[in-house]
């Protein structure tokens, strides 16, 4: 008998042994399949390893996501934050923790190359210009077989798996083709772009082809499903319109409630007093808080802050400006580069219009607590979100949930918020005169007008909020009953090839 042969063989007399005793089905998938029934998969865990121990990571996808995980003693995937450092799956806050362990070339080609100076900069419009490179392809490729290979072991048969954004592309169809039986979802969380813009990336139809082997792909806008639609029915094989999968969209939000929270507390609230004592106590205060990324339109709106000075229709004796840079993916030469022309404009612009006694422009660039965060809201009279391209933009809809009855949001038109955030000072940042405008009105703005758009605005916020949208996605997710079809079908043989093989189905030439 040949080894074939052989291993028909004993595939049939365990498909007759499970037939005769339910056990033995019991015990093969015990063995071929792993425990939980919701595997979530993201870049990152949602916990941070400092000096050898695990803290909660903050976050609106922890949020989120988290407490279904718990509920269901489920898994969840992702990189451990430190490079050359390898963990063991453990259990934190109620969650099995899988982590997948990067090496520091791994994560310069796989996170700051590809995801970072390929991916980001394409999928938002070309801000600044995408870079493609074969030996980033090809770690990502790697990289992403090693999450869906964690996926694989971790799933329970018939088990829900959620993987979240763009550096995961790969990963739903690399798992399907091992795991017919699993029920599949994928979230973008950045836009996606039109079809002539994605029609640049040499790997087009592997990327089409990996989010393609997911059954629910979710998106932040009509607008991003749309264009998804195209780039599948110009560059795969589907028909946009009619695809297997369920493509729709999801727009994040918030955890209201924990906004709330903060907001409300008496420390937070005498936070907000003590920052605008300290700045000054100015009549208006304006405030930006964003990461520090070409994407969020910072330098268009030091531009436009810097002409109303000019102008004299802001008095910098009367209002501040607070803006809160976050650093953000400092490796990169792209955001050294924003940083050093944001930092001149603002030491430009307090030399030119600053006084002894007070700065035209507070500039900070670290990060702050969550708590703080929510005091510099409540401190702040006027908001400005510029995005040039933005999948969401959440601290629109944070500022909107800490004021709740008064404030100033100037948005972008730009950003993903806007479609729901219609009372807002919607604004194109390209167009400095109309931002002008816009900053002018939320300076002068009425409380009574004020009052009224924040109030709508803060409605939609906390009907439409972070748990409603993870309830709404996993609900369309949710799995059908197995057949016993299924159950005994045999996925493809081996596990997923993190190296050469997987890598040649999508090698491109490129560089």
């Amino acid at each position: 008998m040949s080894g074939i042969e052989a291993l028909h063989s004993v595939r049939q007399s365990v498909s007759d042994l499970r037939a005769i005793d339910p056990r033995v089905g019991r015990l093969v998938n015990a063995v071929k399949y792993g425990n939980q029934s919701l595997v979530v998969v993201a870049n990152r865990l949602p916990a941070d390893c400092c000096e050898g121990s695990w803290s909660p990571s903050p976050g609106g996808l922890v949020s989120a996501v988290a407490p279904m995980v718990k509920e269901s003693h489920g898994a969840w995937i992702g990189w451990g934050g430190t490079c050359e450092e390898e963990f063991e799956p453990f259990e934190f806050d109620g969650m099995n923790l899988v982590p997948i362990s990067l090496g520091a070339e791994e994560y310069d080609k796989y996170y700051e190359g590809f995801s970072n100076a390929t991916l980001w900069p394409l999928y938002h419009d070309l801000v600044v210009p995408p870079q493609f490179h074969r030996s980033w392809w090809n770690t990502y490729c790697s990289t992403n077989a090693r999450f869906a290979q964690a996926a694989v072991d971790a799933a329970d048969f018939g088990a829900t798996i959620w993987i979240h954004d763009f550096h995961l592309q790969l990963v739903p169809e690399m798992i399907r083709a091992q795991r017919p039986d699993v029920r599949i979802g994928f979230f973008n969380h950045i836009p996606f772009p039109a079809e002539t813009i994605f029609a640049q990336l040499p790997w087009r139809d592997s990327i089409l082809k990996g989010l393609l082997g997911a059954d629910v792909i979710g998106f932040q806008l009509a607008s991003d499903v749309k264009n998804f639609r195209s780039a599948v029915s110009r560059f795969s094989e589907f028909d946009g319109e009619n695809l297997p999968s369920t493509v729709r969209n999801y727009p994040i939000s918030i955890d209201t409630t924990a906004i709330h929270e903060v907001a409300e507390a008496g420390e937070t609230q005498g936070w907000a007093q003590q920052m605008r004592e300290e700045l000054g106590d100015p009549r208006t205060l304006i405030v930006g808080v964003d990461r520090l990324d070409y994407t969020k339109g910072i330098l268009h709106r030091l531009r436009a802050y810097e002409e109303l000075l000019e102008d004299g229709v802001i008095d910098s004796q009367e209002t501040t400006f607070v803006q809160v840079a976050v650093p953000s993916r400092e490796g990169l030469e792209s955001y050294q580069d924003l940083r050093d022309e944001v930092e001149q404009l603002v030491g430009n612009i307090n030399g030119n219009f600053g006084a002894m006694d007070r700065a035209a422009i507070h500039y900070f660039h670290h990060s702050y607590s969550f708590e703080s965060t929510v005091a510099l809201y409540l401190a702040a009279d006027v908001l400005l979100v510029t995005s040039l391209r933005d999948g969401m933009n959440l601290v629109a809809k944070e500022y909107v949930a800490a004021r709740r009855r008064n404030g100033v949001l100037v948005l972008s038109e730009f950003a993903g918020a806007a479609a729901e955030l219609n009372d807002a000072l919607l604004v194109n940042p390209h167009d400095i005169a109309g931002l002008k405008t816009a900053i002018r009105l939320g300076v002068e703005m009425s409380a009574a007008e004020a009052e009224k758009r924040m109030t709508s605005m803060a409605d939609v916020v906390q009907r439409h909020d972070i748990h409603r949208w993870a309830r709404t996605f996993l609900a369309d997710l949710r799995p059908k009953p197995p057949t016993r079809e299924s159950r005994t079908s045999e996925p493809s043989s081996g596990p997923i090839s993190s190296t050469h093989d997987q890598r040649t189905q999508y090698v491109h030439t490129a560089e």
